[in-house]
């Protein structure tokens, strides 16, 4: 069996056993999503970068831990949360203008997303000032709410599995989004921001991180 045929918790195993390529395999499978994750959580592609080499060294280094009581993705995740939560919390990273290029495309499956089917000729300015009305709301969430609300609302991972992310109780993933969706509300209100809310926000997790124009890992 070659290093790609093997599963996750098999490629986790045998790092654990010596392999030197299991490692690097089972990142190459995830980087997507983990880079994403880490991404949105941070706001910005260099502390997105830090953050998830701490929490790669961390997961290399840890991997003799892992008992199994989750999937590898989910505890793979709960790591990268972590360190960005960790960075978050020691930088004080607040910077409304640093978000992802791309964040738009996921808004729409959660909480927020602003309307764009503007047909007057100066459409793409009055977009481009929602959109960062938008992103500037989201950037005044405290960490672990706007951890939550990309997880569950912009990943689109079940409550359930954030928990185990987040090392909290189901129903402190659900106040922290709830929590979160309605700071937004009022700041998008308060910008003058259509807001479109969710129940819950969850939706089904997509099957990759859609490709977009550029890398979507962190520089090398």
């Amino acid at each position: 069996m070659t290093t790609a045929d093997r599963d996750d918790r098999e490629l986790l195993d045998a790092h654990v056993s010596g392999d030197p390529e299991a490692f690097g395999e089972l990142f190459a499978r995830h980087r997507d999503r983990l880079w994403a994750v880490a991404l949105r959580t941070m706001g910005n592609r260099e502390d997105a970068a830090d953050a998830l080499q701490d929490a790669l060294i961390s997961a290399f280094r840890r991997a003799g831990s892992f008992r199994g009581d989750s999937q590898v993705t989910t505890w793979l995740h709960r790591i990268v949360v972590n360190a960005c939560l960790d960075r978050l919390r020691a930088l004080k990273v607040r910077q409304a203008d640093a978000l992802p290029d791309d964040l738009e495309e996921h808004v729409g499956r959660g909480s927020t997303h602003t309307i764009s089917t503007v047909e007057q000729p100066d459409a793409a300015a009055l977009a481009t000032e929602r959109r960062e009305r938008v992103l500037a709301a989201l950037a005044t969430l405290p960490a672990d709410q706007r951890a939550a609300l990309v997880l569950v609302d912009m990943e689109g991972y079940p409550v359930a599995d954030v928990a185990v992310m987040l090392d909290c109780a189901v129903g402190t993933v659900k106040s922290r989004c709830a929590r979160g969706r309605r700071r937004l509300a009022a700041l998008l209100t308060e910008y003058g921001v259509t807001q479109v809310t969710t129940e819950d926000g969850n939706r089904p997790p997509p099957a990759a991180v859609p490709p977009s124009d550029a890398p979507r890992g962190p520089p090398s």
